[in-house]
């Protein structure tokens, strides 16, 4: 689909710390953001959280997602947001299905090597134009490492936003997944969000 994903910006071989100083940067107003869990994003703060740059108390965070369990069980995303970001001023925002998230300055992703975002698994066949903008759900299979049932933000809540950032991890298999969905040749969830996101001209930024 030749053109159609002029609007990503692609950085290979990025460190925590480049990411890190392109995320400061991003934050230097105010307003609301939603961050992902899983094991790369949390150092990337604590690294912004180190450089000082950023007034946490202008914003409020919002999940993507999170597993169905109490906040203090460590597979929760939003317990381990809260003690990291609650401390220097961030208001930490919990998902339910009744919530109405905001328009967001930065929607800061990762992804599975099964092209899901968020906890929008292939199976849970995510809608550009879902209704709703949370949803609980289960995906199929459970990940091994996180069995639980979950709740997550839609495509179009995700999509509300100024921009969107892709956190890859070096991830060789990774990186293969999100080239083919930039490229139109699957439909699993992170290729509707880049519909999503181009039919819209958001920004989307993507280290790889």
């Amino acid at each position: 689909m030749p053109g159609a994903m002029q609007n990503v910006t692609m950085f290979e071989a990025a460190d925590q710390a480049r990411v890190a100083d392109w995320l400061a940067d991003r934050l230097a107003g105010s307003g609301a953001v939603t961050l992902p869990g899983g094991s790369t994003p949390f150092p990337i703060l604590a690294e912004v959280i180190r450089q000082g740059g950023v007034q946490w108390n202008g914003w409020e965070v919002w999940p993507n997602d999170d597993r169905i369990v109490p906040e203090d069980h460590e597979a929760s995303n939003t317990g381990k947001l809260r003690s990291l970001l609650e401390p220097v001023g961030a208001r930490i925002v919990a998902l339910n299905e009744d919530a109405a998230p905001p328009h967001f300055a930065l929607t800061w992703l990762g992804m599975g090597p099964d092209g899901h975002i968020a906890s929008l698994f292939p199976n849970t066949d995510p809608a550009i134009d879902a209704p709703d903008a949370v949803a609980r759900l289960t995906p199929d299979p459970l990940p091994a490492h996180a069995p639980f049932d979950r709740i997550t933000l839609t495509i179009p809540a995700l999509v509300r936003t100024d921009a969107i950032l892709f956190t890859l991890g070096g991830a060789a298999d990774k990186r293969a997944v999100f080239a083919a969905a930039m490229r139109g040749e699957h439909d699993f969830p992170v290729a509707r969000l880049l519909r999503a996101a181009r039919d819209r001209d958001i920004p989307v930024t993507v280290f790889a």
